[in-house]
């Protein structure tokens, strides 16, 4: 409860004493652009072989006579939009972004940056923070789109390629009964992964203590509360806003 209470004293100092408004716009962009050209290449590899994955093996368990190839196509459709794209995603930059975040604050606390920069009368958690949340923000949803649209498209390619099924079969089981929620969803889970993952690194390295052996535990620790985090918030979303 301790951990939790400094977790929460430090997002309420995100938002007093901030800095002026173009200040925070140039660290945003600054921060949107490592977050994002960091993680397009992993982003693009590991969603690409999930979906391609996922069709062959949906294409595996499901062959019958009885059941239409189509099948695949909206399995793979709906699995990637409600959970593969979102959550694969979310594990793979906590892994990326948070152990970065965590990394990059840690390192300035111990060589004393963060207490330099209080004392010229700067709020250092508004500063250093904020734009790293709003940037994530602003990314991840980006970054989730990509990565459901290769993911699907990667589906395509391997049941094609591995003729599971034809192109026509799998663009028409893409488009049968298809829900526009589903994308809404994605996005849901997306934007509160974003704020999970970078307020929970951020929160991790700005409390670092120590030396470069705790910046490194620090970073562990980000990196493992971040994937706990994304897991629980994965669960409770799905509850909340899909069952019935």
């Amino acid at each position: 409860m301790k951990e939790l209470g400094k977790y929460l004293l430090l997002m309420g100092k995100l938002l007093v004493n901030r800095e002026k408004f173009s200040t925070y716009a140039r660290l945003i962009i600054d921060e949107a652009i490592v977050i994002g050209t960091d993680s397009l290449l992993i982003v693009a590899i590991v969603s690409s072989f999930i979906g391609a994955v996922t069709a062959v093996q949906t294409a595996h368990n499901l062959y019958s006579p009885i059941i239409p190839l189509e099948t695949i196509g909206s399995i793979v459709r709906d699995m990637t939009l409600l959970e593969l794209a979102p959550t694969f995603t979310g594990v793979v930059l906590a892994g990326k972004i948070g152990s970065n975040i965590a990394g990059h604050l840690g390192s300035m606390r111990i060589t004393e940056q963060i207490d330099a920069l209080e004392v010229m009368g700067i709020n250092s958690a508004s500063y250093l923070i904020l734009p790293k949340i709003v940037a994530s923000l602003i990314v991840f949803p980006m970054l989730v789109t990509l990565s459901a649209f290769l993911g699907i498209f990667g589906g395509f390619v391997a049941g094609v390629l591995t003729h599971s099924l034809s192109a026509e079969q799998y663009i028409a089981g893409i488009r049968d009964n298809f829900h526009g929620f589903d994308i809404f969803f994605a996005l849901i889970k997306a934007f509160v992964f974003a704020f999970l993952i970078s307020s929970i690194s951020a929160f991790r390295g700005y409390y670092t203590r120590g030396g470069a052996l705790e910046i490194g535990k620090a970073s562990t620790i980000a990196v493992t509360h971040s994937c706990i985090a994304v897991l629980i918030a994965d669960y409770l979303l799905a509850q909340l806003i899909l069952a019935r």
